[in-house]
This record gives structure tokens, sequence and C-alpha cells, in this order.
């Protein structure tokens, strides 16, 4: 690098270094979701309330959705997995209860304040496990795209026949 051109590049901030201007951070930096303000346009079906917080269309997320998900008393998933997208679900209140393996042969329950780890791939069935609470839960997935695979090779060992968990990403599966 010759003189000059070290002075030329001396003194002056690096891209990185620069100050942002104002209007393109103020409406593309960090972002406040407030809790009564979350979107409840997407789709509702009975048993369940589900509300984004983060996403595409609200603040231009591209990689993750985040958002809280009501379900009624007793109400199950049937058999799925979400494909590459890993999920995390954080349990505000109630109980849930979680199915997981070729056969569901695996168990475990979380209450308020536990986290829960889907990771991708992995058959699972997810269970409100008081038959007369709700359930509120924090989810967040690794993608804005919704993916589920329904397995209907799997007999449940908790079927879910009074009420369903359906939500975008859980369909009804008959």
């Amino acid at each position: 690098m010759s003189a000059e051109d070290h002075h030329h590049h001396h003194g002056e901030p690096h891209a990185h270094d620069r100050e942002p201007t104002a209007p393109r951070w103020k409406h593309d930096g960090v972002r406040v979701i407030k809790g009564d303000q979350l979107d409840p346009n997407t789709a509702q079906t009975p048993g369940m309330f589900r509300q984004a917080a983060i996403n595409h269309a609200r603040v231009g997320a591209q990689k993750i959705w985040a958002g809280t998900v009501a379900i009624e008393p007793d109400a199950k998933t049937g058999v799925h997995h979400h494909g590459p997208l890993e999920s995390v679900i954080y349990v505000v209140r109630g109980r849930a209860r979680l199915r997981w393996g070729e056969r569901l042969e695996y168990v475990a329950e979380a209450g308020p304040g536990d986290f829960i780890y889907v990771p991708p791939y992995v058959p699972h069935q997810e269970i409100n496990a008081k038959p007369d609470e709700t359930l509120e839960c924090v989810l967040v997935r690794s993608d804005n795209e919704a993916v589920v695979v329904n397995i209907t090779d799997v007999d449940p060992i908790e079927k879910p026949e009074s009420v369903y968990w359906i939500d975008p990403i859980h369909r009804h599966p008959g």
C-alpha cells in the first residue's frame, strides 16, 4: 500500500464505524413490540388463540418467528414434525405435555417458567396436560415459513379426539 493510499484511508472511518443516519436506524433498528400490540391477524380456529409478535410482515424478520399461543384445556395436536425448523416453547401459564419419538414412546411435561426445545424432524405431539386450565406459551421458530409434516402411520397414545390444537402450523389431520 503506498503512502498516498494509506493517507487516503487513514482518517476516514470504515463503513462499519460510520455513524448511521438517523432515519435508517429509527425504522430499521431495535424494535419493541408491546404485549398489548400483538397481531391476532393469523389463522384463528376454535381451541386456540395465536398472535404474532415478531415475523417478516411486522418487523422484517428473515430467520425467526415469535408469538404467543393460548391452547384450550385438554387440546392436543396430531403427530407431526416441523421439517428443518427448530422450535422453542416457553410456558407462561398451565402445563404442557410433549410426547416424541418414532412411536411417541418418550414423554415430558413443562410448567410455568420452563423452556421446551423441539429439534428438527423429531416426531412429536403437543398436549395441554390440564383438563381445566388454558395453556399459555411463547413460541419461537427458526424460520418465518410454517413447516409441518403430519405423520399418519403413528397411533397417538393420547388421541386428539376432543379438541385439536390447530393453528397455521398445526393443521387438523382430517
